[in-house]
């Protein structure tokens, strides 16, 4: 139901509130828990937000040197390190390792500018 709705429907209803300070008490004490858990929710949406972003910005990063690894130092054939395996692996892949990249940082770009323009409304 719309706001507008449910103003109609009081104002054909025309409620009677008691002049009941137990009512009044009940009442405030209700809107109280609301506002905490109204609270707790920002909070927890806050602290999500900041975990997405830490999260976009240590993808960003290590892709950019995942990125650094391939170009600068290209497979060889004679190593058979950990770290070898890995550029190899990453030297295959090495065109879709840029789309990633830019992935995450368009979607660092979005984060960002949507929180600023919620912070101005």
């Amino acid at each position: 139901m719309k706001d507008q709705d449910i103003d109609a429907l009081l104002k054909e209803a025309r409620p009677q509130i008691k002049d009941d300070p137990a009512f009044l008490m009940e009442t405030r004490r209700r809107m109280e828990q609301v506002e905490g858990i109204k609270t707790e929710v920002d909070r927890q949406h806050k602290r999500a937000r900041r975990i997405f972003v830490v999260t976009l910005v240590t993808g960003l990063v290590v892709g950019m040197l995942a990125m650094l690894l391939v170009f600068l130092y290209p497979p060889t054939a004679q190593e058979t390190t950990i770290l070898s395996r890995v550029r190899d692996f990453l030297y295959a892949w090495k065109e879709y390792l840029a789309f990633l990249v830019a992935a995450f940082a368009v979607t660092l770009g979005l984060v960002l500018a949507s929180g600023r323009r919620s912070v101005l409304q």
